[in-house]
């Protein structure tokens, strides 16, 4: 009896033909080097699943002389998020990947695109880039949605959003999404929002036409009128506060505020910070990573900030100290927590880790990076 060996060698170990798919992909990937099939597909299809979420803008809007909505189509590894979540959006300036954070602002939409309404801010790199600067058909990274400023189930009888400036970015999502609902919403809400002036109001037209229809009370307070709101009013401009539940985004200012006033009457807040409190720090000094760059950084400013505006790329996430994603090793010197002013130091060769987002240096400081 004779042994047919297919693909066999003298020992009678058999190996498996490869498929047609198997050879083609070895082809491909013998003429791709020194890439691989995966860098052209990127190129092909970037939205694609199994690759870094990614998005395409396929709108730029403005809303006002400094703001602008951003509609962006996920990749198709979104997984989607609920109104008042916030995105981590990553773009290229000048070179230099930055990651920032912004509300997703918008309700169900039949094309499945998300956006984001972007305020250009003093200093601010990467808003006026995404203001100013940005096309359609422009990739950006994007991380999945994440934060819990949202409505709970049941929506509460009688809400009072109180917000300020872009503030107004996670209720607009909040209001888009209630007021598309096929059976209306009961909630009697209150909106009480301040801006420096009437044309400086982002979404004023939609917020005032809600108002018109009765699907709101939209209260609006401009700076150079009525000047910056106290939150000592708030009884006289919503009578039965304490029959609300309050949501509230705005300056830090503004939040502090609120929690002072509500927090001893025992009425419910929720509140969402686009930037975690700060308190004025030491004198700074220079931070020098492991690769060789050193930055001069003075004592209010977070490292991460810093490292960037220098153009070192760093690690990041939320930017606010929640969710770690900046975290690095702090090799030697002392760092100020920019929230509560705690020192943190490192003798040579320690490893202390550090969130550099809301770390400044106390003095000079070697960080592993």
């Amino acid at each position: 009896m004779s042994m047919h060996l297919l693909q066999g060698d003298v020992t009678g170990t058999t190996r498996r033909t490869p498929s047609i798919r198997e050879r083609i992909a070895s082809v491909l990937e013998a003429a791709a080097t020194p890439l691989t099939p995966a860098d052209y597909l990127d190129l092909v299809n970037p939205l694609r699943s199994g690759t870094d979420l990614r998005g395409r803008i396929v709108e730029v809007r403005a809303e006002t002389a400094d703001s602008a909505t951003l509609v962006i189509k996920p990749g198709r590894d979104w997984a989607g998020h609920v109104p008042g979540q916030y995105v981590r959006i990553g773009v290229a300036v000048d070179g230099v990947r930055l990651w920032r954070t912004y509300s997703l602002t918008h309700g169900p939409r039949p094309d499945r695109c998300i956006s984001i309404t972007v305020k250009a801010i003093a200093d601010g790199v990467v808003s006026h880039h995404l203001v100013h600067s940005v096309r359609p058909g422009q990739m950006v990274q994007l991380g999945q949605a994440e934060g819990d400023f949202v409505l709970p189930v049941p929506i509460p009888r009688k809400l009072l959003l109180v917000t300020a400036g872009s503030g107004i970015t996670p209720v607009i999502g909040m209001l888009r999404n209630l007021f598309s609902r096929a059976v209306p919403v009961e909630t009697d809400i209150v909106l009480l929002h301040s801006a420096l002036s009437r044309s400086e109001v982002i979404f004023g037209d939609e917020l005032r036409a809600y108002a018109a229809e009765d699907r709101l009370r939209l209260v609006e307070l401009h700076t150079d009128v009525d000047g910056l709101l106290d939150v000592a009013d708030l009884d006289t401009i919503v009578p039965d506060l304490s029959e609300r539940v309050t949501y509230a985004c705005g300056p830090v200012g503004l939040l502090d505020a609120l929690e002072a006033h509500h927090t001893p009457l025992g009425l419910p807040l929720h509140i969402e910070r686009f930037r975690t409190t700060m308190v004025v720090a030491g004198e700074g000094g220079t931070v020098t990573f492991t690769n060789g760059t050193t930055v001069d950084a003075d004592g209010a400013t977070p490292i991460l900030d810093a490292a960037e505006n220098a153009g070192v790329l760093m690690p990041s996430g939320c930017r606010m100290g929640v969710c770690f994603g900046c975290v690095l090793p702090l090799r030697e010197g002392a760092v100020r927590d920019l929230r509560n002013g705690a020192i943190t130091t490192a003798a040579p060769g320690d490893g202390v880790q550090i969130q550099t987002c809301i770390s400044a240096a106390a003095g000079p400081c070697q960080i592993d990076h």
